[in-house]
């Protein structure tokens, strides 16, 4: 029996969207019905297709840090000091990043957290001006402006660091703070999503990526 390939695509398409309001909902306490939920989640049940972008993982030496706030990058600066302190078994060791609740944000490019007052509406300074962020300030700093440069988010995937950041914040938070820009929920979870920095994964949801990562041989240090 053969298959029309726009209704494959058509039934792509609403499998994701539902996958979508079904993550929101849950994570806003909103009850969605057994059938919706099944749907949503149908293509998570086909095999590791979902998994790869946990491919790049090699070695014995596997970490994945949770970073569920801010925390002022400590849990970048975590990620760095893991791959720094492997000495001669480098070659062996992998790192995840995942970006989670809070600490979402941190996946997003200068131009969101300008339009949407990010550093404001989450009481994140900017270690370079000591006030409210108004870009993401570990995203190419200035030299000498965090903890250690290698910190920074573009040079820890320019080091093959393996990230992933949460689809159910991505939704939640862009949401809750359209009103910041001026703009409906839908016109803020656009922006953001084009907003994600190149080279970042946007996953199910944080606490999939924990699970997958831990599973894959990833050991767990908690980033604040």
């Amino acid at each position: 029996m053969s298959h029309d390939p726009q209704d494959q695509d058509e039934g792509t398409n609403r499998r994701a969207f539902l996958g979508r309001a079904v993550s929101a909902s849950a994570a806003l306490g909103i009850g969605v019905s057994a059938g919706a939920w099944r749907e949503a989640h149908a293509d998570e049940t086909q095999g590791a297709a979902q998994d790869r972008w946990l491919s790049p993982l090699k070695g014995k030496y596997r970490q994945v840090t949770d970073i569920y706030e801010p925390n002022d990058g400590w849990g970048l600066a975590y990620a760095h000091t893991f791959l720094a302190s492997q000495g001669p078994q480098l070659p062996e060791a992998s790192a995840v990043v995942i970006l989670r609740h809070g600490g979402f944000v941190l996946s997003l490019g200068d131009e969101a957290w300008a339009k949407y007052k990010i550093g404001a509406a989450m009481n994140i300074t900017d270690p370079a001006t000591k006030a409210h962020a108004v870009r993401n300030p570990f995203l190419r700093p200035k030299p000498g402006v965090l903890l250690t440069d290698d910190m920074a988010i573009d040079r820890l995937l320019a080091r093959g660091v393996i990230f992933g950041a949460c689809n159910v914040a991505l939704q939640v938070l862009s949401g809750r703070l359209s009103g910041q820009a001026g703009v409906t929920p839908e016109v803020a979870l656009k922006d953001w999503t084009a907003a994600v920095i190149p080279g970042i994964h946007v996953i199910p949801s944080g606490v999939w990526g924990v699970n997958r990562a831990q599973i894959a041989g990833c050991s767990y240090c908690s980033g604040g």
